[in-house]
């Protein structure tokens, strides 16, 4: 079978996979929504969920270095990955051996597509499809909840020393125009850094402090008030901005309940 992936790079599957090797957190979690407990063979030391998953599957390495004899040793006719979280050479080099699927998730439409087409590829469509449809349905009706929302200007940070931010090209800047906000960082791209001075400057209404990859705690609020003591500073889970796989069915509650 020949399909194409979000890269728009085409990629050929023998077969409906039965050892799949998933190089990346959300779809790890994405694949045990969709039954798939005999056919996943290996995963990352970052796919945390589901916890039995983690104690139990193979692990090949982080989301950007692997272990190849482990991922060899596994046989996978099928390994996932993606364009931002994976290592763009080492991806490469598995693809020389294996059916490499590779994901570009930019937002939500780009979520439910990946979601679609794994369904598709793993004989698992009707469920995929089910759950696309939901989580749509979901962000639908999250929309009609939050237009009267005030329209807060957000800065979300992922990182501290240096502070960093997401650019409007991001899954996170998605979900915060979900969430009826503005992300004050919205008109650059990827992951830009962020002077304390700038954020002095910034006066952001609100300051979202991620659970990752930095996770930040309550003495980091403390840190950031002295910058912004105007503006109101939450600590988030950073899954329900930034996993863009099943964890997206409770994402829509996440965020309104933040509102």
């Amino acid at each position: 079978m020949i399909f194409t992936d979000q890269t728009n790079t085409t990629v050929e599957i023998p077969s409906v996979p039965l050892r799949i090797v998933s190089l990346v957190p959300s779809q790890t979690e994405l694949l045990h929504y969709l039954k798939l407990e005999k056919e996943v063979v290996g995963i990352t030391k970052f796919c945390v969920h589901p916890r039995e998953w983690f104690k139990t599957k193979t692990r090949v390495g982080g989301t950007k270095q692997y272990h190849f004899d482990r991922i060899d040793a596994l046989k996978p006719n099928l390994i996932i990955a993606n364009k931002e979280e994976n290592d763009k050479e080492q991806i490469l080099e598995l693809a020389k051996k294996y059916p490499v699927w590779v994901s570009d998730v930019k937002n939500l439409d780009d979520a439910c597509q990946m979601i679609q087409s794994i369904g598709a590829i793993t004989n698992t469509s009707n469920q995929a499809n089910e759950l696309a449809e939901k989580i749509q349905r979901e962000f639908s009706e999250l929309k009609l909840k939050v237009t009267n929302h005030p329209p807060l200007r957000v800065l979300y940070l992922i990182w501290q020393k240096p502070y960093m931010t997401v650019g409007g090209d991001t899954f996170i800047n998605d979900m915060i125009e979900h969430a009826g906000w503005t992300n004050c960082y919205a008109d650059q791209t990827r992951y830009p850094m962020v002077t304390e001075e700038e954020i002095k400057k910034l006066r952001p209404d609100l300051i979202l402090l991620s659970s990752e990859p930095f996770p930040f705690k309550e003495k980091h609020i403390k840190q950031i008030n002295i910058l912004c003591p105007s503006a109101v500073i939450r600590l988030v889970d950073g899954e329900f901005f930034s996993w863009y796989g099943s964890r997206l069915l409770h994402a829509s509650e996440y965020l309104c309940n933040l509102g």
